[in-house]
């Protein structure tokens, strides 16, 4: 049932979307009907407090698109300043025989102060400001803002490959692509945006100029045609108010170009504008040949030594202050407790953490606070990742130098024992050829493979990233390189990453929604030790636990028919066979399998069997046989492909296949659901004279 609203909501909502077209059909009866000069002193004021008010925004933003909604605000300020000019216009010309109180008091002050009255001085007053409007500000920003949306919409690609690279690593989740694809979006609306609202600035600064021409036009003519002045009396009353309405005018104008060039020219930091001023000045070294030069100036005779002198001095006080600050030490930390020289402590022995990422000297930078530590960056983003993956919360990884390693070689190790090597060039980024490079592309580099998944790769200068992009590559830094090689490492073993304490937290959280399928399988029949035996046992055989409760549903079933454990994880992985074969097939698509011959099988069944496992052995040069037979299958067909068996012979076949062809997954005949269609590519082990000419039947494979 939804919620009603209170009619204070109601009304507030209503008033702030009437906001803007109230303030647009304002401005249009603004430009049409005949305003008092009160009224017209208040839009004044109200031009340039917004103007002032725009400026500030945009000096404050601590980067660009902080300030996205600027175009459409720089649209309607000017739309604002326009339908002024019109409306003083009138007054101008209708009033301004009777004085210069009759145009309002603010054009009235403009004309008398701020030029002395002489409409002279006001008209060179104003063109100087036109020049610096329009030459000096708003020609650089056009231009700033030109280049700035040609490059932003020639990167855009780049960025959309990045992070369609990093999502399929693994690093970033779908809703943090989902915004950072926003972003970009946003960023290349927004530059795209200011290069046509910089025309707006100028199209106001030449609508200006026009409307001071006609304001003196006719003037001097409505001045002596229709009330008989004089030429002097007409340009005193007319001209001397229309060239104050054009200060008026060009004051906030010039406000606004100021806070679009502010706007164009920024680069993205944590800091506003006068933050990151104020910091890059901040060096020592840069105040005192400010000092020394002014101080020679002024020792010049014909100098003026009350100027030179004092600013020469005001320099050095500031050099002298900024070098304290930077010869001040760091706050001392915080007294740690002495220990006695012969004490051993059991942290400085034995290692807690179960994931450690090792790198070599010349790659510590990588981890370098003062470079953002990249490196930190995307293994947080992994380990987010895989626990979302797998299901439970992965315990902190630690990253540490190691000098057994190559200056440039890392290395990833689970218990302290290394499951992943690799090398990477700092300073380069790897270009990767996914399979989408066009032939002779003539990019140059160290030529290489990636590490995770194999593809050949080349290390270039980060000159070439726009080269690498165009020509199809995969373009990631030295960082992306092991997080991604990381995390294909940990998933292959991900199994052991789970421990009692993760099955714990794992169990808590669904005991809290479906406490009595819990209480069907722990802590009777299955105490935490077992539980947890199983689950790894299953995480082993690709069933993770991010979906506990089928999972723990299907464990609480295959209980009630056996405790035996090889029997338990039999059960569960048929009754989970749907998640199995979605691995490596989409649902309804046909599952391409291979099968071995029935001799072949018969051999392995009816030979020797482990004595500790109870598993059929399986002899060298016919597990030899089966994994190049497996591979080339999978080769052929270039996808997963499954092996189906009799499921006494599952586990030995799978544990020869995992590693040696991971693309071939390995299921017994109970497995397959019945529901997913079959197409059979193969046979192992068949007479080469005799291969299969059509897919068996489902009958078949079970006999």
């Amino acid at each position: 049932m939804l919620a009603s609203k209170s009619p204070a909501a109601r009304f507030g909502g209503v008033s702030a979307s009437l906001a803007l077209p109230v303030g647009i059909f304002a401005l249009l009866a603004l430009m049409v009907l005949p305003i008092p000069a009160m009224l017209l002193d208040i839009f004044f004021v109200l031009n340039i407090a917004i103007s002032i008010a725009v400026l500030m925004v945009a000096l404050n933003a601590r980067r660009p698109l902080d300030f996205s909604s600027f175009p459409s605000v720089l649209l309607f300020a000017t739309l604002l300043r326009l339908a002024l000019n019109v409306a003083s216009t009138r007054v101008v010309l209708v009033h301004g025989h009777e004085g210069g109180a009759a145009a309002g008091h603010v054009i009235e002050s403009f004309a008398a102060f701020l030029v002395g009255g002489n409409f002279v001085v006001g008209l060179f007053v104003f063109a100087i400001l036109m020049i610096i409007n329009m030459i000096v500000i708003t020609k650089g920003a056009g231009r700033v803002s030109e280049v700035s949306a040609r490059f932003v919409l020639d990167a855009l690609p780049g960025k959309q490959m990045a992070i369609d690279a990093d999502i399929a690593a693994g690093l970033i989740t779908a809703d943090e692509a989902r915004e950072r694809r926003r972003e970009v979006t946003v960023e290349a609306d927004f530059y795209g945006s200011m290069d046509g609202a910089s025309k707006f600035v100028k199209g106001d600064a030449v609508a200006a100029l026009l409307i001071l021409g006609v304001n003196i036009v006719a003037g001097f003519a409505i001045g002596m045609i229709s009330h008989e002045l004089s030429a002097s009396e007409a340009g005193e009353a007319y001209v001397t108010l229309a060239v104050g309405d054009a200060l008026v005018a060009q004051v906030p104008a010039l406000l606004l170009s100021i806070a679009a060039a502010a706007i164009v020219t920024r680069v993205s930091d944590q800091r506003d504008l006068a933050g990151q001023i104020g910091g890059q000045f901040a060096d020592p070294r840069g105040w005192l040949p400010v000092a020394l030069i002014l101080g020679a100036i002024g020792l010049v005779p014909a100098m003026p030594q009350t100027i030179f002198l004092p600013a020469a001095s005001i320099a050095a006080g500031i050099w002298w202050q900024l070098k304290k600050r930077a010869a001040r030490p760091a706050p001392p930390a915080d007294p740690e407790e002495e220990v006695a020289p012969d004490h051993i402590a059991l942290a400085d022995v034995a290692d807690g953490t179960l994931v450690t990422i090792e790198l070599g000297y010349g790659i510590v930078g990588l981890v370098d606070a003062a470079q953002g530590s990249p490196l930190i960056t995307r293994i947080t983003g992994i380990r987010k990742q895989l626990s979302r993956d797998l299901g439970f919360v992965l315990p902190q990884f630690r990253i540490r130098d190691s000098l057994d390693l190559a200056a440039q070689d890392y290395a990833v190790l689970m218990g302290g024992v290394s499951i992943a090597r690799g090398s990477v060039r700092p300073g380069k980024l790897l270009a990767i050829d996914a399979g989408d490079v066009r032939p002779g592309h003539g990019l140059t580099g160290e030529a290489t493979r990636d590490p995770s998944f194999d593809c050949p790769a080349l290390w270039i200068a980060p000159a070439a990233r726009d080269h690498a992009v165009a020509e199809g590559f995969l373009v990631v830094d030295p960082a992306s390189v092991i997080a991604t090689h990381a995390n294909q490492a940990l998933l292959t073993e991900a199994h052991q990453l789970l421990g009692p304490d993760e099955v714990r937290e794992w169990v808590d959280g669904l005991k809290a929604r479906s406490p009595a399928l819990v209480e069907a399988v722990y802590p009777d029949p299955l105490p935490l030790a077992a539980l947890t035996r199983t689950l790894r046992a299953l995480m082993a055989d690709g069933i993770g636990l991010a979906h506990p409760q089928p999972l723990f549903t299907a464990l609480a079933l295959a209980l009630q028919k056996t405790s035996d454990f090889d029997g338990v994880i039999d059960a569960v992985r048929a009754d989970m066979a749907q998640r199995l074969v979605a691995r490596i097939a989409a649902p309804g698509e046909p599952l391409k399998v291979v099968t071995l011959d029935a001799g072949l099988e018969s051999a392995i069944l009816g030979g020797m069997i482990d004595p500790s496992t109870g598993q059929p052995l399986i002899e060298p040069d016919c597990g030899g046989m089966i994994v190049r037979e497996a591979g080339r299958f999978a080769d052929e067909q270039g996808c997963p492909i499954a092996l189906i068996v009799q499921p006494p012979a599952r586990r030995a076949l799978a544990a020869l296949l995992k590693v040696r062809a991971p693309r071939c997954l390995v299921l017994s005949i109970a497995e397959l659901p019945a529901t997913q269609p079959i197409a059979v590519i193969g046979v192992i082990g068949a007479p080469e004279e005799a291969p299969a000419l059509a897919p068996p039947p489902r009958e078949e494979l079970a006999a």
